[in-house]
């Protein structure tokens, strides 16, 4: 009879049984994860940490010699293996381990590596041995000589924890590598670990749409109806009390993976049938989607007692467009300050109240003058160094400092700093994102609460129009100066601003082309224009046909339902495929007609980043 082991759970006692030491470490050598374990064994993934330990199974860590032996390495790098000696020796500096964002796929932006790095920066010029964690080559931050000592490790609980318990560090930074390390924050503190900035239930209440909600309700900060359900039946009940179009996506998601609209019951179900997983801890999240919304990125830096507006970013297109594939305008333009001013007052109270301590990022959406909170993510952002290189402000260096215990108040002096709509701004700033549509031609390119793009340019001028234009070519995206445009709007942009768009086009002598809606529409209204068949209607040649054919040179076409947005696919796929550049907003094609008059008009000037920032200096 095998004598039980006091000293351990129940549970582990039991796995004991089943998994002695010798076939625990051969498991951990062959590279087998406590998680892993534990879904064989069918019991929790801290009992197996809790046996391994007990069995004193724990990983070493292994030098990779950055000098190839011809001298010592000062900036060496390590991992992680189960073998004898451990190489990764302990200094007796005061350091902080910052967790970066991990492999980079479509869909996840580059940008939080440039979060990490800057807090390095920021961290060595205040005195700390920084240590970076992170598992992507492809990164500045795992340059071997940016931090102090770098882990090329997974962003997972086993891996990281083990790092701390070997490194002994005054806290680690969760927020500057996206959602990813995010989600190891709860699991970090339970174990103890010092999280440095918003706490862990900070994040929490964030993260979880009853608790959030029940913030907003008490803040009585408007927002879009929504529901979390777990089974089908919910999810029908919840789209009845609020109406369709709904945007749904599982909790927790990183990089809009997921999230869709859905219109009707059908795409409903089809939606929940493949779902991955729901469940009580990851419901999923239905919102009542504001189709005609204009929505804002807000970036603050906060203190638990202050907040300072880093960034207010207006997006081009309408609401529903992930923020990563949005066009952003800094600052803002054309909208009603009394807006502005109730975002700036939201974020303040939000802030105060998730108890902030570092980098937000708040989502705002405006419809008929009224503000609503999409979502708060008390972390850095993807558009804090578009934010940092358009004002001229170390945002991340603000953070960095403001988590480590230093008063905003007083970096409010230092820095002076004041709230991004009184910089007094005297340039524009544009984020233009890039798409790898021409590489993948059949991933359909109508863009939605799924992040798509694959990167971003950022263009700089004293105007918007040419700021506009200067961000589409460094997209790589070359509006025309001349030829055919055609036009396709949804019934309810049948208004006066579109109009105003194609007659702006007929001024500078473009030819019109318009589908039977919208070719009706144009001519009632004394707008001369060519009818063109659409994609599904009898008739040859069609829209498709003749973009296919080079006798199109922009295309502006404004989708509306679940039918339109497949329409939309076949025309931005031609569109792809010859290289003709296309809107789907009348945000975007105000923005790029003023562009096309901007670029006809004047040559543009070039000035580098450091000019820009002068403005500062008066």
């Amino acid at each position: 009879m095998t004598t039980p082991l006091p000293e351990l759970s129940g549970e582990a006692q039991n796995l004991a049984l089943r998994l002695p030491a010798p076939k625990m470490k051969k498991a951990k050598e062959h590279g087998f994860s406590d998680f892993q374990i534990a879904t064989i064994f069918q019991t929790g993934e801290a009992t197996v940490r809790e046996l391994r330990t007990h069995y004193g199974v724990v990983s070493v860590f292994k030098t990779v010699d950055t000098c190839a032996a011809e001298f010592d390495a000062s900036t060496p790098y390590h991992y992680s293996t189960y073998d004898e000696e451990n190489e990764s020796v302990r200094s007796d500096r005061k350091k902080v381990i910052i967790l970066g964002g991990g492999p980079n796929r479509i869909g996840q932006g580059i940008e939080f590596d440039y979060c990490c790095v800057q807090a390095v920066f920021a961290l060595r010029e205040a005195g700390y041995e920084t240590i970076m964690v992170n598992c992507n080559p492809e990164t500045v931050s795992t340059d071997y000589d940016i931090a102090d000592k770098l882990y090329f490790e997974p962003l997972t609980f086993e891996d990281v924890i083990r790092i701390i318990e070997h490194e002994q560090p005054l806290g680690v930074i969760v927020s500057f590598g996206g959602q990813t390390p995010l989600k190891l924050s709860t699991k970090l503190d339970k174990a103890g670990v010092n999280i440095l900035g918003t706490s862990s239930d900070g994040i929490d209440l964030a993260e979880d749409r009853k608790r959030f909600g029940a913030l907003l309700e008490k803040l009585d900060i408007p927002h879009p109806d929504y529901g979390t359900a777990t089974t089908f039946a919910e999810a029908q009940e919840i789209t009845r009390r609020i109406g369709y179009p709904v945007l749904v996506r599982p909790s927790y998601v990183l990089g809009g993976r997921a999230m869709k609209i859905i219109y009707s019951d059908d795409s409903l179900k089809e939606y929940v049938d493949q779902a991955l997983f729901i469940t009580e801890k990851y419901p999923l999240l239905i919102d009542r989607f504001l189709e005609t919304a204009v929505e804002f990125d807000i970036d603050a830096i906060a203190d638990r007692t202050d907040c300072v507006i880093s960034g207010i970013m207006q997006h081009v297109e309408a609401a529903g467009i992930h923020s990563g594939d949005s066009t952003s305008i800094l600052p803002y333009y054309n909208i009603d300050p009394a807006a502005i001013a109730t975002m700036k007052e939201h974020t303040r109270k939000l802030a105060e109240h998730i108890g902030v301590v570092g980098l937000m990022n708040v989502q705002y959406a405006v419809q008929n003058g009224k503000v609503y909170v999409i979502e708060v993510n008390p972390r850095a952002s993807r558009t804090v160094p578009f934010v940092g290189k358009a004002t001229a402000i170390p945002v991340v260096k603000i953070a960095t400092r403001v988590m480590l215990g230093e008063k905003l108040s007083d970096l409010r002096r230092e820095f002076d700093l004041k709230d991004c709509d009184e910089l007094g701004l005297k340039h524009m700033a544009i984020k233009e994102p890039v798409f790898p549509f021409s590489k993948f031609v059949k991933s359909g390119v109508y863009l939605g609460p799924e992040m798509r793009s694959t990167g971003e340019a950022m263009s700089l001028a004293e105007s918007f129009p040419e700021a506009f234009a200067k961000a589409y070519q460094a997209a790589n995206m070359h509006l025309p100066l001349s030829g055919t445009v055609f036009i396709s709007v949804n019934e309810q942009d049948k208004n006066q601003r579109i109009l105003n768009v194609a007659r702006e086009l007929y001024r500078m002598d473009f030819d019109l082309v318009a589908t039977t809606g919208t070719h009706a529409f144009l001519t009632e209204n004394g707008i001369e224009c060519k009818k063109v068949f659409k994609v599904g209607e009898e008739g040859r040649p069609n829209i498709f046909d003749i973009i296919k054919l080079g006798k199109v040179d922009f295309v502006i076409n404004t989708p509306r339902g679940e039918k339109a947005l497949h329409d939309e696919e076949a025309i931005g796929s031609a569109s792809v495929q010859s290289g003709v550049p296309f809107v789907t907003t009348v945000e975007a094609a105000e923005a790029s007609v003023r562009a096309i008059d901007c670029t006809r008009c004047q040559p543009f000037g070039v000035k580098s980043l450091q000019e820009y920032a002068k403005y500062r200096e008066q």
